[in-house]
């Protein structure tokens, strides 16, 4: 029998019980996880490669600084930070599933990319790190994942450092109606057949062009991010909107 109180959020377009979301999402991602790189690189005709090299060049990292990658699946920006810190820094790739954290550790390490790079296994509404840890924070394309992404933009605030900024990467609302049309289109249309013919898997594209749609727009995502605390809250759209970057900083 099922609670009655028990709480709701949405999976996609699902409305499914908070306790179950987790696990629903993780099996999303146990199943793209081999094939998660060649997927972006389709999706997003490559284009997803600029959008992160800006969001690093945007957190304005400098050598010596210790970094969190959150939802840092297979670790394209924690190969781009590792470089960037260096020796003396540190950044830790964190992720709630196994098997993208698995994928992530093994193609860091054919690039080479070992001793300054920890994995941690996390859920970002509760991080497993001491308050103030972290000179830099991302999260990129993970945060429409989270059930409570208030707790996790809490969560988030706790472990950065006074001084410290968060950077969030998420697909966003396009600005343009007639880009908007053409994306839903495509998302609704096209991605869910990529995904089958790829990946052997229509329905874990279907729910992430769903989660897209169900995700907080820019104005929205930066009211969450000042009430937890973050201060001088902007952002950036990319690609007329599809994708938008926020900034916040700690004082």
């Amino acid at each position: 029998m099922s609670d009655s109180n028990s709480k709701t959020t949405h999976f996609g377009y699902k409305t499914v019980a908070e306790d179950d979301k987790v696990s629903l999402v993780a099996n999303v991602f146990h199943s793209v996880a081999a094939k998660y790189d060649v997927m972006n690189d389709l999706m997003s005709f490559g284009i997803h490669r600029l959008w992160k090299r800006f969001t690093i060049d945007c957190s304005a990292v400098r050598s010596g600084q210790k970094v969190l990658d959150l939802a840092g699946g297979t670790g394209d920006l924690t190969a781009l930070f590792s470089r960037r810190v260096g020796p003396t820094g540190k950044v830790v790739l964190a992720d709630i599933n196994a098997s993208m954290l698995t994928v992530g550790r093994d193609k860091l390490r054919d690039q080479g990319l070992v001793d300054n790079i920890e994995y941690v296994q996390a859920n970002a509404e509760a991080l497993p790190f001491a308050d103030n840890s972290f000179d830099i924070i991302t999260i990129a394309f993970g945060l429409r994942n989270v059930t409570n992404k208030d707790a996790a933009l809490a969560s988030m605030f706790r472990v950065l450092k006074p001084g410290g900024r968060l950077l969030v990467l998420e697909f966003s609302k396009p600005q343009s109606e007639l880009l908007n049309k053409a994306y839903d289109f495509y998302s609704f249309n096209l991605l869910p057949k990529m995904g089958q013919l790829v990946a052997g898997d229509a329905d874990s594209y279907q729910y992430l062009a769903e989660s897209i749609r169900m995700h907080p727009d820019q104005e929205t995502l930066q009211q969450m991010m000042e009430q937890v605390g973050f201060a001088e809250v902007s952002y950036h759209n990319l690609t007329g909107g599809i994708v938008a970057l926020h900034r916040g900083y700690k004082f």
